[in-house]
């Protein structure tokens, strides 16, 4: 794989995931996992169509590509709201808030991906509007400044990120609800992935979508964009069905192994191991080693060999365990009684 190019487990949401949309559950009856959640946001939506209110305001947080938009916009339809998309890093000023928020509708929901992106400033605006329901705007500079107060209809505000630990504390405590999405069961994915086969019309049994299930990192945006792989190679190599042999066949092209790993993943693992001995080894280090960005193996990569138990992250760097070793077919050289930091 050439440093840059996509990879078919990154859970982030690529250019070529323009079918994901339609295969997204529309209401919380038809969401597939996460059945905590689920539980706890249908008591939420109930108590709010009952006291005929706006939903309270709600935050997700977990790894990439687990449905954080998906039930953003359950939750806006089943309210039978409108909702505005937008993301941290695109709103860049205060205007640009002012201008979403003073266009929202009684019970509208704001989606705002990345919310841990929101610069300080934009933050002093959101705050009063999610807290009170008003808008504070700045008219003139210098002393003929003043402040106008507009009230704005009650709204929703639902935030997503995959770094918690990012958002200030004000803004954590101005939402209402706060949810953790986790990996999904293997027998969770292969649901979604049947009921998004019937929906691309592409005939699969239960093998084959079990085979895609336990190479889909516990991840259903990872799951999705494999299905659409192997069914392109079904179509291509073999009578448009996935079975078992067919999508083993396809995800070995694509280099996908029977844990999920990519050649990324793999590249990381043998640099730990062959480079640096097993480790401890910087993080900065490692990203120099394989041309890649260290936030990239942070968030991206580490996450799921950590699931797995092939690295751990310790006072003086990455290690790789046993597992790792055994996975790659390499020798184990290292102990197993150090401790680990977290």
């Amino acid at each position: 794989m050439n440093p840059g190019q996509p990879r078919l487990v990154d859970p982030q949401p690529r250019s070529d995931d323009k079918l994901e949309p339609a295969l997204r559950p529309r209401a919380l009856s038809e969401l597939i996992g996460q059945d905590k959640v689920r539980e706890n946001l249908s008591i939420l939506l109930a108590a709010a169509k009952q006291r005929k209110e706006a939903l309270d305001h709600v935050l997700f947080y977990g790894p990439p590509g687990l449905g954080k938009t998906t039930l953003a916009h359950i939750l806006a339809n089943e309210m039978g709201v409108n909702i505005k998309v937008t993301s941290g890093p695109a709103i860049e000023r205060q205007g640009d808030l002012a201008a979403i928020l003073s266009n929202m509708n009684s019970g509208d929901v704001l989606f705002v991906d990345e919310i841990h992106r929101l610069g300080k400033a934009v933050e002093e605006v959101l705050y009063p509007a999610m807290e009170d329901f008003s808008l504070d705007i700045v008219i003139g500079k210098g002393p003929a400044a003043r402040a106008i107060r507009l009230k704005l209809p009650r709204f929703t505000v639902i935030g997503a990120t995959t770094r918690l630990a990012l958002l200030t504390a004000p803004l954590r405590a101005r939402f209402g609800a706060t949810f953790r999405l986790d990996y999904y069961e293997p027998g969770a994915i292969q649901a979604i992935l049947q009921r998004a086969a019937t929906q691309l019309g592409s005939p699969a049994d239960e093998t084959g979508l079990a085979l895609l299930a336990g190479r889909s990192r516990g991840t259903p945006r990872v799951a999705l964009r494999m299905l659409r792989r192997v069914r392109d190679f079904a179509e291509v190599r073999a009578d448009g069905a996935i079975t078992a042999e067919v999508a083993h066949a396809a995800l070995d092209l694509l280099e996908v192994d029977a844990l999920g790993l990519d050649d990324m993943d793999r590249r990381v693992l043998s640099t730990i191991i062959q480079k640096f001995g097993g480790g401890p080894v910087g993080l900065n280090t490692i990203a120099a080693s394989i041309s890649e960005e260290p936030d990239t193996i942070m968030d991206v990569v580490e996450p799921y060999l950590m699931q797995l138990g092939f690295i751990e992250r310790r006072a003086q760097g990455r290690m790789a365990t046993r597992r790792a070793y055994e996975h790659l077919g390499l020798p184990y050289t290292g102990t197993d009684n150090a401790p680990t930091l977290f």
